[in-house]
């Protein structure tokens, strides 16, 4: 079992910036990829990006490629996304996934590829 808590959310002027963190606590850390999807208000969840530590692979949206940057910090079982350039469109409920890595990288943009869910943090970018 892995439990994910996202924090960092908040509102945040179109432009900005914003760091969201992910801490997992349960199995072991190192052994799931790492993703983070969004949901907008009326809409489905769609894939944001996703990190293979063990592989140094990392995904993303192509809306967000140049302005996201995932990482993560196996030691302190953490996993960031780093938003810059923030858009009113990136407005959604962020949610942090973990999945085992033979599942994420053969289709990283799909939930049914990740086992566990953190329960969402708040963006919220004003024009």
């Amino acid at each position: 079992q892995v439990q994910l808590v996202e924090s960092g959310g908040g509102l945040v002027q179109a432009g900005g910036s914003l760091r969201l963190s992910c801490a997992a606590s349960g199995r072991t850390f190192s052994d799931y990829a790492m993703g983070w999807f969004r949901q907008g208000p009326g809409k489905e969840r769609e894939f944001v990006a996703a990190i293979n530590w063990s592989l140094g692979t990392t995904y993303y949206k192509d809306s967000v490629k140049g302005r996201f940057t995932i990482s993560r910090d196996n030691a302190k079982n953490t996993v960031y996304l780093q938003m810059n350039s923030l858009k009113p469109e990136d407005t959604a409920v962020y949610y942090c996934a973990a999945g085992r890595v033979v599942n994420v990288i053969r289709r990283p943009d799909q939930t049914y590829a990740y086992d566990y869910w953190g329960q969402g943090t708040q963006v919220t970018v004003s024009s």
